[in-house]
C-alpha cells in the first residue's frame, strides 16, 4: 500500500492533511513540516515499540477505591539537587527529558550521576560519542569504578531494544533522542516523525517494563526543546539545564513534572572534575567587594522551596544615541519596563532619556516577583550615584500604583538574610501580620509604598 503524507506543526504538534502557512493551534507561521505516515499497520512483534525487556501485562479496568494511594518507592540518584528537582528521586517506569544548550553539561551531569549508582544496572546509549570518548570523560569526573555501568554506541532503535532484552538494565539513558532512528519511519534521524516515534516506543517500553528512561534532548536557537511539541507531552518530566557558559554556575529547572513540583531548582558549579552540588547558593551568589559601589541591591528570592540572596546590579546613564536602551540579563525585560514606568509616574524620577541596564549577578535567571523592590532600589542607586549601605537587603513585589505588595514565605526569606549576617531588611507592611518578629534579631523595616522603601534606604 502507498504511504500517506501528513503535515505536523513543529511548534505545537498540530497535524494537518495539507500544508498550511499559519498553524491554527499556536498561530506560528511556516512551522508545518511534511512527514510520511505508513498506510499498512505494523505487525505486532516486528515493531520496536512492542519489544520489552520484561514483557507486558494486559490492562485492567479498576475502581478508584481499589487503587492504592501510596507512592512508589523512588530511586535515590545520590544527588541532592537532582532528587529535589525530580520531586524526591526517580520514579520507576517514568520517562524523563533533560534539555539544554550544547556544551552546557547535560551529558556530564547524567554520566557522573549514573556512575554513582553502583547498585543498579545502567545502560547508557550514546548516539553522539564513541565509547572511547565516554571512557575518557568518566575517568575525568568519577573517582569510583562501577561494574554495573554499560555503554552502547548505537543509533538504531530496534538494535537498542535487542540489547536491552539481553542485558536487562534497571535504568536506560538515551543520549540523545535526536540521534536515534527507527526503521518504521522513512526519514532521517532528528526529524519530527523519527523523534515522535522513537519517544513513543521508549515510553511504551518504560511503562510496560517499569524501567525508567532518561532522554537527553537538544534545544533550538530560540531556547525551546528541539523536535515536535508532542515530545514534551509524552514524557513524565521535562528538566531544563541552563546557565551561561561564561559563568561556572548551572541551574537545573523543572519545566514539567507529573511526580513533583515544577518550581524546584537545583544549582551546580562547573569544575574540571565535573559538576559540584551547591547546597548554599547565597554565599556564592553574593560578592564581598560591592561596598561603596552604587547600583547594587541585595534581594531575598525564593525558587521552589529554597530561599537565597541574590545580587541585583543596575547601570543608569544618559542615552548616547537619542533613543534610550533598556536591557535586562537574568530578569524579565517587560517587567523592567513596567518598574521603570512606576518610578517615572509614581515616584517622580525622570528616566525617559536614560539608558538602563540590569543584571542578575552569577548568570542566574530569577522569576520571583519579590525581586521588584531590589530592581527599583538598584536603578535609583545608580541614577543618583549613591551606594546602598552594606547589611541591607529587601523583598517585595511592586504594583502599578507604586504600592509594595506582600510576598510569600516571608519568614524563610528573613531567616536566610539573618543567617548570612544582614542587619536590616525591607519587607512589605502587610507581611508583618501573622508571624512573631521577636524570634528574628535582624531589624525589619515594613513599607507600604515605594517612596517609603527609598526613604529608608537613602534618607
Amino acid at each position: 500500500m502507498k504511504d500517506k503524507t501528513a503535515y505536523v506543526c513543529e511548534n505545537c504538534g498540530q497535524e494537518s492533511a495539507k500544508w498550511i502557512g499559519k498553524c491554527p493551534a499556536c498561530g506560528r507561521w511556516n512551522t508545518f513540516k511534511e512527514i510520511k505516515v505508513s498506510a499498512a499497520p505494523t505487525q505486532p512483534g516486528k515493531s520496536a515499540a512492542t519489544v520489552s525487556a520484561r514483557g507486558s501485562s494486559a490492562a485492567k479496568v479498576l475502581r478508584l477505591r481499589d487503587i492504592s494511594a501510596q507512592d512508589d518507592p523512588r530511586i535515590d540518584m545520590l544527588d541532592g539537587e537532582l532528587n529535589r528537582v525530580l520531586g524526591g528521586g526517580l520514579v520507576p517506569g517514568s520517562i524523563i527529558l533533560l534539555g539544554g544548550e550544547p556544551g552546557i553539561g547535560k551529558s556530564t551531569l547524567t554520566l557522573q550521576t549514573m556512575l554513582r549508582l553502583t547498585g543498579m544496572r545502567v545502560l547508557y546509549v550514546s548516539g553522539e560519542e564513541s565509547a572511547h570518548q565516554l571512557k575518557m570523560r568518566a575517568e575525568r569526573i568519577a573517582h569510583t569504578e562501577n561494574d554495573n555501568f554499560m555503554i552502547l554506541c548505537e543509533n538504531s532503535l530496534e538494535s537498542i531494544f535487542e540489547h536491552i532484552k539481553e542485558t536487562l538494565p534497571q535504568l536506560v539513558v538515551i543520549d540523545s533522542i535526536q540521534t536515534i532512528a527507527t526503521e518504521d519511519v522513512e526519514s532521517s534521524a532528528g526529524s519530527i516523525a523519527q523523534v515522535r516515534e522513537c519517544a513513543s516506543a521508549l515510553l511504551r517500553f518504560a511503562k510496560t517494563s517499569g524501567v525508567p528512561v532518561i532522554l537527553i534532548g537538544h534545544i533550538t536557537k530560540e531556547g525551546s526543546l528541539a523536535g515536535p511539541k508532542i515530545l514534551e507531552h509524552i514524557v513524565d518530566a521535562v528538566i531544563q539545564f541552563e546557565g551561561d557558559q561564561h559563568y561556572m554556575y548551572r541551574i537545573l529547572r523543572s519545566m514539567k513534572n507529573r511526580f513533583g513540583s515544577t518550581s524546584e531548582l537545583g544549582i551546580y558549579e562547573m569544575q574540571q572534575t565535573g559538576l559540584r552540588q551547591v547546597s548554599n547558593p547565597s554565599e556564592l551568589l553574593l560578592t564581598e567587594d560591592h561596598d561603596g559601589l552604587s547600583g547594587v541591591a541585595i534581594s531575598s528570592a525564593i525558587e521552589g522551596v529554597r530561599p537565597f540572596l541574590v545580587e541585583t546590579q543596575a547601570l543608569v546613564s544618559t542615552a548616547a544615541y537619542g533613543t534610550p536602551q533598556r536591557s535586562a540579563t537574568g530578569f524579565d525585560q517587560r517587567r523592567l519596563n513596567m518598574l521603570l514606568a512606576v518610578l517615572e509616574k509614581r515616584v517622580g524620577f525622570k528616566l525617559m532619556q536614560k539608558d538602563v541596564f540590569l543584571n542578575i549577578a552569577g548568570g542566574l535567571r530569577v522569576t520571583d516577583m519579590a525581586m521588584d523592590l531590589s530592581v527599583i532600589a538598584a536603578v535609583l542607586s545608580s541614577n543618583v550615584d549613591t551606594p546602598i549601605e552594606s547589611g541591607w537587603c529587601m523583598a517585595g513585589e511592586v504594583g502599578l500604583s507604586g504600592e509594595v505588595r506582600p510576598v510569600n514565605r516571608i519568614e524563610q526569606r528573613i531567616a536566610e538574610a539573618e543567617k548570612l549576617g544582614f542587619s536590616d531588611m525591607i519587607i512589605p507592611k502587610y507581611n508583618m501580620q501573622g508571624f512573631d518578629r521577636k524570634k528574628f534579631h535582624i531589624s525589619l523595616h515594613p513599607v507600604r509604598k515605594v517612596e517609603e522603601a527609598l526613604r529608608a534606604l537613602f534618607g
